[in-house]
């Protein structure tokens, strides 16, 4: 993209210019060589939203909670995105996307932004692409920030390490609360919520959520279980009361090393992504130094490692793989 073009979306973005954040969002799931570029104009005037993770077992109903969260955050007169994480391509989602038809309840309101991001092909870079997709949300100007995760896997717990508040949503059947345990969902949660409460068993999966709680360190914070029937506008304001309470609580025990932590994992996340997407686009753009050595690999002649040893020792070749993607284009202008 040329540098104008880049440069008039990036003003239409500022004055919230809603088709803006889209093309930028779509620039993001691409994942353009502009990507990093953009992520740099806005990084400053992010770190304002509240970013609150959904995620659970399919089926438990997140998608008719997060549609309720929405109304209550909206009632409060607040800007709320939605993004929704889906496992499979936006096209063949089945009833994943299904479900998430009820969140065009509110589609005409212009205080809500919904945004699905398919995990197809991105595989360990999802959290990346999640992470720029909620820094650009944030820098828009939304005050809540919703993500919604389908399903409990490494990929969805390393979403939910963007969120100031993680929600576990479990059902009353099939013994889910002994399966949070065993996914590790009990370690990211800051919240239970144990939704369709009205069907049998709710109090017993309750208590078993409240024994894991018991059963942690004495210090710090116990995460409450929540009971709603999601799809009644149930327990859905207690839900509202236990995130404002976590967030209070994290106001009041603000931890500068955290949040250094949290800063430095960051930069090596974003640097090693940065160094893999160059290589990558070098390599299929046909960079000599590194694809004589890449057929070398493929023939068998040479292994992975003697070969990223000798691209490595290699300056020249090192230049070529790193070489910004978007120099090059602006010298064939």
């Amino acid at each position: 993209m040329p540098d104008n073009r880049l440069d008039s979306l990036l003003e239409r973005f500022a004055r919230r210019d809603r088709l803006a954040l889209a093309r930028l969002v779509t620039l993001v799931e691409n994942r353009a060589a502009e990507v990093s570029r953009v992520m740099e104009q806005i990084y400053g005037r992010t770190g304002h939203a509240y970013i609150i993770g959904i995620t659970g077992a399919p089926g438990a109903g997140k998608s008719t909670l997060v549609n309720r969260l929405i109304a209550k955050y909206r009632a409060q007169d607040k800007l709320v995105a939605v993004l929704a994480i889906d496992p499979s391509s936006p096209f063949s989602g089945g009833a994943v996307l299904g479900d998430r038809v009820r969140m065009t309840d509110h589609y005409k309101d212009q205080g809500v932004y919904i945004r699905s991001l398919s995990s197809r092909g991105h595989h360990g870079g999802l959290s990346r692409a999640a992470r720029e997709v909620v820094k650009l949300l944030d820098a828009f100007g939304h005050d809540v920030i919703i993500i919604e995760t389908v399903g409990v896997g490494q990929t969805e717990l390393s979403v939910m390490d963007l969120a100031d508040t993680t929600v576990v949503v479990t059902v009353p059947e099939g013994g889910d609360g002994v399966q949070v345990m065993k996914a590790g969902l009990n370690e990211i949660a800051d919240l239970f919520v144990v939704n369709k409460a009205d069907r049998d068993g709710a109090d017993r999966i309750k208590a078993e959520l409240e024994l894991s709680v018991h059963l942690r360190p004495a210090s710090g914070w116990r995460p409450p279980v929540v009971l709603t029937q999601a799809a009644n506008d149930i327990g859905v304001d207690g839900l509202v009361s236990a995130i404002e309470r976590h967030h209070a609580y994290q106001l009041a025990h603000h931890d500068p090393a955290r949040e250094r932590e949290r800063r430095a994992r960051e930069f090596i996340e974003v640097l090693t992504s940065e160094l893999e997407e160059r290589t990558t686009r070098a390599l299929k753009a046909g960079a000599n130094g590194a694809q004589a050595v890449l057929n070398e690999v493929s023939a068998g002649t040479l292994n992975p490692y003697s070969a990223t040893r000798r691209v490595i020792h290699d300056r020249a070749v090192m230049a070529e793989l790193l070489a910004d993607p978007l120099n090059g284009e602006r010298g064939r202008e």
